[in-house]
């Protein structure tokens, strides 16, 4: 049967979506937080994550969010984050090889002149 209201998809990565939207994810959901199972209620923090993040290539629309407790959202985040930037750390390895870094590099043709603190060309 197909779907009698259209699917909400965001404009941009930051399109937050529309009041409607947050009550038929959470209709889906029978009131239940994705990530803990607890009952949503009404004064609960009640946030809206993407299941796939946009960072691996989910998207921005209404079968890619899931309605979740505040507190849990936050401890994914965290665990996404790390899984993000151990990524990327590994992808400039990979690409760009291991740079060193002795500090600060003192400009060609130049010596350290420690009584002023500067360097001076030679």
């Amino acid at each position: 049967m197909p779907r009698k209201v259209k699917e909400w998809f965001g404009k941009t990565d930051n399109s937050a979506p529309s009041r409607e939207c947050k009550l038929r994810i959470l209709d889906r959901q029978d009131n239940k937080c994705a990530l803990t199972g607890h009952e949503l209620r009404g004064g609960d923090a009640i946030e809206f994550d993407h299941k796939t993040p946009l960072w691996l290539g989910g998207e921005n629309r209404e079968k890619n969010l899931q309605a979740v407790l505040g507190a849990p959202h936050k401890r994914k985040s965290k665990v996404e984050a790390g899984v993000r930037a151990k990524v990327k750390s590994q992808k400039a390895k990979h690409l760009l090889g291991r740079e060193k870094s002795y500090g600060f590099q003192k400009p060609p043709g130049t010596k350290y002149n420690w009584k002023t603190g500067r360097h001076e060309f030679e």
